[in-house]
């Protein structure tokens, strides 16, 4: 009786071909519709500062600046924002937005061209002498957020409290300490509006602050 070939269509070339298309088709598709990764949050920082009259008086006094200290909520890149009208107990951070350094630098810097202008900015780390004395200055960041009101009202709000102390007979004795507090509308009710409003209101703080130390270190 004579043999019968069987043949077996699913390894036959063009089976085969159509196979691995398909199984090329297959990944391609699964690779599209996995997960995409999420766009880099933009990035913000406190723009140009505000320029500040030069010294009238070039025997101003050193300031010695000890930092600028901030609880663990507001010690990072975050930009928070609070929806008062709904919890207010709640901080909030932009998905998106950040800040370009962490707020309680980017406060000091700002602090430290403004003091600038009139006096001899040290560090406290640097062991830096003066032949004048001098003022010691810390700085404790209480709030640096976008308050809303309503869905499409808010305001930017900035507190610091400051102390001022200074060295008399080997021993760093209290001159003063005074809380500082600034609100400004935003002009949009989202991330850009906050940081604007938040810029404007820590130069008015930062003003105050400066006039307080000038008023408080005079000799």
């Amino acid at each position: 009786m004579p043999s019968i070939a069987i043949k077996n269509e699913a390894t036959s070339p063009v089976y085969v071909r159509a196979g691995i298309v398909f199984c090329l088709i297959s990944a391609l598709l699964a690779g599209c519709a996995g997960p995409r990764s999420a766009p880099a949050p933009e990035r913000f920082d406190l723009g140009p500062a505000t320029p500040t009259a030069a010294a009238t008086a070039p025997t101003a006094v050193p300031v010695w600046l000890a930092g600028v200290q901030a609880p663990s909520s507001l010690d990072g890149t975050h930009m928070l924002y609070r929806l008062d009208y709904s919890n207010a107990q709640q901080s909030r951070a932009y998905a998106q937005a950040r800040w370009s350094m962490p707020v309680p630098e980017l406060l000091e810097q700002r602090l430290r061209q403004r003091l600038s202008a009139k006096h001899a900015v040290l560090n406290p780390a640097d062991g830096v002498q003066s032949r004048t004395q001098g003022v010691i200055l810390r700085v404790e960041l209480e709030d640096f957020s976008q308050a809303f009101s309503a869905a499409d009202q808010a305001s930017a709000q900035v507190r610091v409290r400051a102390t001022l102390s200074t060295w008399r007979g080997g021993v760093e004795q209290l001159l003063a300490q005074r809380s500082f507090h600034a609100a400004q509308p935003c002009a949009s009710a989202d991330a850009p509006g906050g940081v604007r409003a938040l810029s404007t209101a820590t130069d008015q703080v930062l003003a105050e602050l400066e006039r307080w130390l000038d008023a408080t270190a005079a000799p």
